[in-house]
């Protein structure tokens, strides 16, 4: 039988008939201990017992009273309590007549033979042990039933642990392939709080040990098969993480359904209250055991000045964090068991990559805070993790997607009563991806937890170093996943050698945890709700939510058909705001900004009930967190809103739903449609006059359709409104697990409030078996612990509004019904008292009058108020009008002053151009008249050059002859040398001489100076034009760069400005 089996459904075939009792027993969760089914990805059903029987349990229990011949009358009114079937009226005489061809339903024909032979080896453990020849071996101090002559075959992995299909298929291998099986002795336990056992036939001793709860499926092999002596369960082993079948072959067939009934009473069964003067138990070996439970929480920067936990991997049960983001550490230790001990102060957190990793590779985290919890029960340790440290590095770059990492983290504790400090290690997985990445996991879990058994020896007195409290040395510290390894690698004695392909071996078994008070109703909030869904089914949504955002006044087609099945978790915050119509409504957005300013005349009662909404969720359980300062708001701004209901009791449960799926002002809107266009809002008003007419549909339609458990109800004296008033007031809400309530509002949302009605129907239907057998009290224990946890389980959930979704409850009848009430009422008013009819429609009335006189005077109030503010306003307007009149004035004149200023401004520029224009004419005047001076000049220099070279040549050649003449004379030649010198005569010569030679040399000489002064007058006329010329050159420079100038600079950007000036005003006059 496959889990997704609907409830109270059978599956008939020629070969068995395979029932699922409509109950997935409540089982005890250990601390911190996952739990998630690992079959076919169901990660969220509840951990339950399924027990295969093969066709009614009334059925059987008749032939078991036939095969235990000395089971007491009374015993079997027990066992009538814990064994209930679900199988539909209209299908129990089918199944009954068809229990010959079950596979698990015992013949009685054959019974009949064996009566005479055969004594079957069942007892319980209170009974005595008679002759030491008996099958039966005791186990002390626990009540059980124990059963001999078992055949242990082995064990083996499965995957999918309810799967009935998978187990006999294990049952078929295991049975047919083991050669090396093991004689035991099972203890089966009659309280869902015991272990079973497996005993050694020989020596009593025990060889292994499950705890009940976590035991999550017994099976049987089909009649007419080699398997049909067989059954087996199977059980989570590593916290959930592998789960294994344990098969059994038993010698006396028959025995095999007071097994699998044994196991079906201990998940009914709770202990017996032990009296408050009983007797203290002596001291055992385990009595010097101190069990903690130690919780890690990573929390991340959320970039608002918060840190947020960190959610982990369902799949990979590994946190996931993100890169370069700043993180805190925050340890949780809680003891467990024992004799409390006092945690002192914590001296050192520390923190590692990796696992298995040594004492120096640790490093040392700051520590921000320690001390205990509010309710005192945790030590809480939280120190800040700087990421960004290199000793960080491997834990601060991304991971593979096909990759995980380990963290180690250790604490180290110092404990008042025991000598050395503690050390607690923590290993745990973690991925990290990039800062930018976004992470749906908003419900999933924030902590991983490890249980830890520390070993403690009491020091005499004298071997005590001081006379202080502390009277315990450490003798072993371990933990829970370390005694598994250890168990799991034990001696060959225990473990049976490997058998078959899936090499099965004799199991190791796990501790007994601590476990959790059966009596205790499921917290409000309680369960994960996944965002994974298939990638068909979001196609299909999209395409739907596509069409329609085209026209959102027109609901699709197959939108009704969806929703049935259930909107995705990631799109169920569009959904519900495009079903409830204001998924743009910006009036009730704004409206709701401004509510939340207001004052609540019902604020204590909102801040009274938001600490007891969803305190098992993570966002709503931090008093003065950001979910409850939400959820605070919302319900205030909704009390003010709406004035004649304001806020009542479980509306905070109803916004608390919306708020896990959209911020505060769409879910603000929200519930005002639910609470007014879906008449929520009706069942509150009148004295609840609506909800009560709704508690008299639902009891004649569960006259209709459940009439056996609505007789029953009557018989009992239970009424509608003491267990439905929470279904109808918080739309399921306040109890129910939170994949089952998000589901509801999806069907509320697309198909109204009439819904309830079939959701509840629902819910009686697959409860009426249970009901049948209770009492007053037990119903309505029933109604407020059992039935919430039952939905714990996707699976069950899912079933259950299958089967709503299928009850056809027409409006015509609900109408009907309506009518049926209201002519109920007028008859008893008419039947009653005249005098106390009227009274009481006197008070009525007086109520009313005092709640108009209160409204009248509330209008009066803000009446004034609103003529107050309105004055103020007023002359706050004329005030602001006179002063932009005068600024409208102001703006004018500056107008005017602007234009007169342009117009300056116009002329100052026309004559600007006009003078550059004259300066530019005569600057180019100037440089050409410039141009034509330095030509002049340089034809000047050009023929003195001329003129210069012709005398230097002719005076070179004057004095060639001269010297060819004075060379020729032979007078000349006593007095002149080859080279022209004058030679030195006697003096005689030079006498007579000086008179010819002194006239010719003063003639040479004056002709000399002559040409000289007129050479050295041509250099100074040429050096004076060059300096002319370049003096010209120079201010033709600075009149062109001065043009230049005044093109580019202030003469511009003047103009440019005034243009500006020009065109802005200009347009502000038109």
């Amino acid at each position: 039988m496959d889990d997704k089996a609907s409830v109270g459904k059978i599956s008939v075939s020629s070969d068995s008939v395979s029932t699922l009792n409509s109950e997935d027993f409540v089982l005890v969760f250990k601390q911190g201990d996952d739990m998630n089914s690992a079959n076919n990805g169901s990660d969220d059903e509840k951990t339950g017992l399924k027990i295969v029987g093969n066709g009614s349990e009334q059925q059987l229990q008749k032939e078991l009273e036939d095969v235990l011949m000395d089971t007491p009358c009374e015993d079997q009114e027990q066992h009538t309590e814990g064994v209930k079937t679900v199988l539909p009226d209209d299908d129990l005489d089918e199944s009954s007549n068809e229990t010959s061809t079950a596979s698990s339903t015992i013949n009685p024909s054959s019974v009949g033979i064996q009566k005479q032979d055969m004594s079957l080896p069942v007892k319980t453990a209170q009974q005595d042990c008679g002759d030491g020849s008996d099958l039966y071996s005791p186990v002390p101090d626990e009540d059980s039933v124990v059963f001999s002559q078992l055949t242990y075959l082995g064990c083996a992995s499965v995957n999918a642990p309810r799967s009935e299909v998978e187990a006999l298929r294990m049952i078929s291998i295991l049975r047919g392939q083991c050669q090396n099986a093991l004689d035991v002795t099972l203890s089966v336990p009659n309280v869902s709080e015991g272990t079973v056992r497996l005993l050694d036939p020989q020596s009593n001793t025990e060889i292994a040990k499950y705890p009940i709860y976590k035991i999550l499926f017994c099976v049987r092999g089909h009649d007419g098969t080699p398997e049909s002596d067989c059954f087996a369960f199977t059980e989570s082993h590593y916290n959930a993480e592998l789960f294994r079948i344990h098969v059994f072959r038993c010698e006396i067939q028959e025995a095999v359904s007071r097994i699998l009934y044994s196991f079906a009473t201990a998940f009914r069964r709770s202990i017996k209250q032990t009296p408050l003067t009983a007797s203290i138990p002596p001291q055992t070996p385990d009595s010097d055991i101190f069990s903690f439970s130690v919780s890690l929480e990573i929390k991340e920067d959320d970039g608002k000045g918060y840190f947020s936990a960190v959610s982990k991997d369902k799949d990979k049960q590994c946190f996931r964090l993100r890169q370069g983001v700043d993180k805190k550490i925050v340890i949780y230790v809680q003891q467990t068991s024992n004799k409390e001990l006092t945690i002192e102060r914590c001296f050192g957190l520390l923190l590692s990559p990796g696992r298995d990793v040594r004492n120096s590779d640790m490093h040392l985290l700051e520590l921000e805070s320690m001390g205990k919890s509010a309710d005192g029960k945790s030590y809480i340790i939280t120190g800040s993790w700087n990421t960004k440290s290199p000793h960080f590095q491997a834990v601060n770059e991304e991971t593979p997607k096909d990759k995980v990492l380990f963290i180690t983290t250790a604490i180290d504790l110092v404990i008042t009563e025991v000598q050395e400090p503690v050390r607690f290690l923590l290993e745990t997985k973690v991925r990290v991806c990039s800062a930018s990445e976004r992470l749906y996991w908003p419900f999933s879990k924030r902590s991983s937890t490890e249980n830890f058994f520390l070993k403690l020896k009491q020091i005499e007195r004298k071997e005590r170093k001081s006379n202080c409290d502390t009277f315990y040395e450490v003798i072993c510290l371990e933990s829970e996943s370390e005694r598994e390894r250890r168990k799991t690698t034990a001696s060959p004695s225990i473990r049976l050698s490997q058998c078959g392909p899936q090499g099965t071996s004799m199991p190791s078994p796990p501790e007994d945890d601590e476990e959790e008070d059966n009596d205790e109703p499921l917290l409000s909030g309680s369960g994960d709700v996944s965002k994974e869904c298939a990638e068909k089914i979001l196609e299909t949504w999209g395409d739907l939510l596509s069409k329609w955002h085209l026209n959102l006044s027109v609901r699709p087609k197959q939108l009704s058909t969806l929703v049935r099945s259930g909107v995705p978790e990631a799109l169920r915050g569009e959904v519900w705001q495009l079903l409830a119509g204001c998924h743009n409504n910006d009036y009730l957005v704004e409206k709701y900004r401004l509510l939340i300013t207001k004052e609540s005349p019902q604020d204590s009662a909102i801040t009274r009930d938001i600490n007891r909404t969803f305190p098992a969720h993570d966002y709503f359980k931090d008093t003065g967190g950001d979910g409850q300062d939400s959820l605070y708001k919302i319900c205030k701004a909704y009390s003010v809103y709406d004035e004649e209901i304001g806020y009542c009791q479980g509306q905070s449960f109803l916004a608390a739903v919306l708020l896990l799926h959209m911020p505060e002002e769409q879910a603000f809107s929200v519930l005002v449609k639910i609470m007014f266009d879906y008449g929520l809002r009706e069942l509150f008003k009148q004295n609840f006059e609506d909800l009560h007419c709704k508690f008299y549909q639902l009891e004649r339609l569960m006259q209709e359709y459940i009439a056996d458990l609505y007789s029953h109800f009557l018989e009992i004296s239970l009424e509608a409104h003491m267990y439905a008033s929470q279904w109808f007031l918080t739309l399921f809400t306040a109890k129910f697990p939170l994949y089952m309530v998000f589901h509801i509002i999806d069907l509320l949302l697309c198909e109204g409030i009439s819904v309830i009605f079939n959701v509840a129907l629902g819910l009686l239907k697959t409860s009426k078996d249970d009901l049948l057998l209770t009492d007053f009290e037990g119903a309505l224990k029933f109604f407020r612990v059992q039935l919430p946890k039952r939905y714990r389980s996707e699976d069950n959930a899912k079933k259950l509004m299958e089967l709503a979704c299928n009850l056809k409850i027409s409006q015509k009848k609900l109408k009907k019904y309506e009518r049926e009430y209201h002519m109920m009422r007028e008859q008893q008013a008419q039947q009653e008292d005249p005098v106390e009819r009227f009274e009481r429609e006197n008070r009525r009335l007086q109520e009313a009058n005092m709640r108009l006189e209160q409204e009248n005077d509330d209008l009066a109030h803000e009446l004034v108020t609103s003529k107050i503010a309105l004055r103020k306003d007023l002359d706050n307007a004329e005030e602001k009008a006179d002063a932009l009149n005068k600024e409208l004035l102001m703006t004018k004149q500056k107008l005017i002053d602007s234009e007169e200023e342009k117009r300056r401004l116009e002329e100052e520029a026309g004559q600007l151009k006009e003078m550059c224009r004259r300066e530019l004419d005569k600057a180019e005047s100037e440089i050409k008249k410039n141009s034509s001076i330095i030509g002049d000049y340089k034809q000047i220099c050009s023929q003195l050059s001329d003129r210069l070279e012709k005398q230097q040549s002719a005076n070179k050649a004057e004095i060639e002859k001269i010297r060819q003449k004075v060379e020729g004379c032979e007078r000349c030649r006593e007095f002149f040398n080859t080279e022209g010198r004058v030679k030195l005569v006697s003096t005689k010569k030079e006498n007579s001489s000086e008179e010819d030679t002194d006239e010719e040399k003063e003639t040479l000489k004056n002709q000399l100076r002559e040409m000289e002064l007129e050479l050295a007058q041509t250099k100074l006329q040429l050096v004076e034009a060059e300096c002319k010329i370049q003096d010209l050159e120079h201010h033709l420079g600075l009149a062109f760069n001065e043009v230049q100038a005044a093109k580019k600079t202030w003469f511009n950007r003047t103009i440019s400005s005034i243009k500006t000036a020009t065109g802005v005003q200009g347009k502000e006059t038109s």
